[in-house]
């Protein structure tokens, strides 16, 4: 378990531990603890927006300086799995064949317009979050994040194979059972329930729909890459963030 915790932190942020062991008992815990991970980014990410606008920042300002804090806070490296799956998707090819363009270390096309994309409707988001009120803020922001992890946790379930022997794939697929799947996902629907005051529904949709989006785009690398890679781990994440601050922002 303490490895576990460690290899969490370590993966899923910069906190500066000191690397355990890494092996797949200890990825299985990783995983699971991924949306635990991302809520307590959240609670960092609301300090920050909140701050911002009862400093006098524009909305946009607020919620574009709230992203980069998490970019920071993670190493930007779910953005950059975005980018490169974008781009291994966008180039039409399968296998191997795709895997070597999202191995690039330049981004291409699809990877800008994906990178653009998402971090435009996240600030948007954010920036109409802004003025809500600390709880408001707290809670949206603690359920999105906590549900973007828990795509990654999503991704990594049994059955799931990775594209690579070896990499972050390799040695997180297939490590999150069933039980904990679903505890997981309990945990985080009932985490979202304060996010839309009045509407107690509106919080568990939006953790759901993100899932469901995370999924697909789960299901399709799979056939075009032949499983996960740490590259779609980042994807799912961001995506599911985005549709979890686009479900959760309609008031």
């Amino acid at each position: 378990m303490r490895d576990g915790v460690r290899l969490a932190l370590t993966t899923f942020t910069v906190v500066p531990l000191r690397a355990g062991r890494v092996d797949r008992p200890a990825a299985g815990v990783a995983m699971a603890l991924a949306p635990a991970v991302g809520a307590a980014l959240g609670v960092a990410l609301a300090a920050v927006l909140f701050g911002l606008a009862a400093a006098g920042a524009p909305p946009l300002v607020a919620g574009g300086v709230t992203l980069a804090t998490g970019a920071l806070l993670t190493r930007g490296l779910h953005l950059d799995g975005l980018a490169d799956t974008a781009d291994g998707l966008g180039s039409y090819r399968r296998g191997e064949a795709a895997l070597e363009i999202m191995k690039k270390p330049d981004v291409g096309p699809f990877g800008v317009a994906a990178l653009v994309l998402v971090l435009l409707i996240q600030a948007a988001a954010l920036a109409g979050l802004a003025h809500e009120g600390w709880a408001a803020v707290f809670a949206t922001t603690v359920a999105a994040t906590a549900t973007a992890r828990l795509a990654a946790t999503w991704a990594c379930r049994r059955g799931v194979p990775p594209a690579r022997p070896d990499g972050l794939g390799a040695l997180v697929a297939g490590t999150v059972g069933p039980v904990t799947l679903a505890v997981a996902t309990a945990a985080v629907a009932v985490v979202a329930i304060p996010a839309v005051p009045g509407r107690p529904w509106q919080g568990p949709v939006a953790v759901l729909a993100a899932l469901a989006v995370a999924v697909l785009l789960l299901r399709h690398c799979v056939r075009r890459f032949g499983g996960v890679t740490g590259d779609v781990l980042g994807a799912a994440i961001e995506l599911a963030a985005t549709v979890a601050y686009i479900a959760l922002a309609l008031r």
